[in-house]
């Protein structure tokens, strides 16, 4: 049975990989192993390397990268961040944003086509893969539309096996970002029946990701991620896309040499560029939201160039008016405002970042106490107090009291000890003289000290009896 075939000729009314009836169509993409397919080769190998390298790093004995979501802890690039420091999340989370934005009007979808782990995974992993057990995007084809023979079964199970098992790499690698190496380590290595929710997370984990990259594929970029139609409210006719030149390409057709006939543009309708894309689309009909800016087409169009000794770039990263004007990229008004406000943005970050105390220290009164007034003529209060280390260092903490030289602290229990990234609770006195109260209610600051050196202070209360 033939495959049905991609249909591009109603773009704007329909998906290009769905027929009438609303069945999708299978898209095979070919390709075609051009100078911009061998960069995009070298940096997804990078970014691999990274992504699959991060979690295993550490430093001071915990990890560089982790996103803890349930114990709310996260490390980004070594340091320690907790809910105590939601607000600097939030402020880079905001930065991040601006800088797709900014990035997205300059740029268009460089992200999709170039980073995009999704993009990634699809077109050097898994599609590789594909194509070494089942042969070209043709040879795909018959394999599909052929019976189910013996070698049909060993090249299908090959492969999905292959996929399984890849998936179980790549969800165990994204549970070492969430819950770190060691905890993972230990359900892999420890009694299954001591870990039966984490390895139902692992296998729900796999499962999505084989289901992704061996079914849903480029209906992720299509129907799920948003960033495809956040596009079509950032780009103009300034930014760069991948983008087909119709007034040199146009009107497409055969070439001939039969002087009476209509000179034709460069583009010969050979339709390779509709082909080597990966999600169904034809770059010819402009600018489209199922387009990651993949740059198989220029590959692919260059190639046909070549042949038949035109120039190369009848499809390119170009502007719009860059197509129709011949202009280049400008730096205009609203691509300085993205940039000061994105300048703000990393400015503020970067203060509250550097300025942003290892330890946080909270001291309560402890709620339904008063004072006390002790024999030798001092005042006490009964203090609460929390210390947060988010260092990656163990340390000692001691108290003493800012401009009250003759009060003290008193620690209830054992002097306290802070391990890295723990929160350590305690209570203490505060032993003031009663005749250095300045009055019955004030304030008072107390200092943190660790080895000697000054690490934090707190302002608290302090009741007294009334004169």
């Amino acid at each position: 049975m033939k495959p049905e075939q991609i249909d591009t000729t109603e773009f704007r009314d329909h998906l290009s990989n769905v027929t009438e009836a609303g069945k999708r169509i299978w898209i095979y993409p070919r390709i075609v192993k051009g100078l911009l397919y061998k960069y995009r080769t070298v940096f997804s190998w990078f970014l691999m390397l990274l992504l699959f390298g991060l979690p295993w790093i550490e430093i001071d004995g915990h990890p560089y990268f982790m996103f803890n979501v349930i114990e709310r802890k996260f490390i980004f690039f070594g340091v320690m961040f907790f809910p105590q420091d939601f607000h600097l999340v939030a402020i880079g989370l905001i930065t991040f944003i601006v800088f797709i934005i900014l990035f997205t009007v300059i740029f268009g979808r460089v992200w999709c086509g170039w980073a995009c782990p999704q993009t990634i995974f699809m077109e050097m992993l898994f599609r590789k893969i594909e194509n070494w057990i089942e042969g070209d995007y043709k040879a795909q084809q018959r394999l599909d539309a052929s019976p189910w023979t013996q070698e049909k079964i060993l090249k299908k199970t090959a492969k999905h096996t292959l996929f399984f098992v890849l998936s179980f790499i790549i969800a165990n690698t994204f549970l070492a970002y969430l819950i770190g190496k060691q905890e993972l380590w230990t359900i892999v290595s420890d009694d299954p029946s001591r870990h039966v929710g984490s390895l139902a997370s692992m296998i729900l984990f796999t499962s999505v990701f084989y289901f992704v990259f061996a079914r849903f594929r480029e209906l992720v970029c299509i129907v799920v991620c948003p960033y495809g139609r956040l596009q079509g409210v950032l780009l103009d006719k300034k930014s760069i896309v991948v983008a087909y030149d119709y007034v040199r390409g146009e009107p497409r057709g055969k070439q001939t040499k039969v002087v009476a006939e209509k000179p034709k543009g460069d583009c010969i309708d050979c339709k390779i560029c509709v082909q080597v894309c990966p999600t169904g689309i034809d770059i010819r009909n402009g600018t489209q939201l199922e387009c990651i800016g993949c740059t198989a087409c220029i590959d692919a169009c260059d190639e046909v160039m070549v042949k038949i000794d035109k120039p190369i770039g009848l499809i390119r990263y170009d502007s719009l008016d860059g197509i129709e004007n011949k202009t280049k990229l400008k730096f205009n008004l609203r691509i300085k405002a993205y940039s000061a406000v994105l300048a703000a943005l990393l400015g503020v970050l970067v203060y509250l970042l550097l300025s942003r105390n290892m330890m946080e220290t909270t001291i309560l009164r402890t709620p339904g106490l008063t004072y006390q007034e002790n024999k030798n003529g001092t005042v006490s209060n009964l203090y609460s107090v929390e210390v947060m280390n988010k260092s990656t260092t163990a340390m000692p903490v001691n108290f003493a009291l800012k401009d009250f030289p003759k009060g003290t602290i008193k620690l209830i229990g054992k002097p306290l000890f802070l391990n890295a990234g723990e929160l350590t609770k305690g209570s203490f006195f505060i032993e003031i003289p009663k005749k250095d109260l300045p009055d019955n209610t004030f304030k008072l600051e107390v200092e943190v000290y660790s080895n000697g050196k000054l690490i934090d202070h707190v302002k608290t209360s302090f009741l007294g009896p009334m004169e």
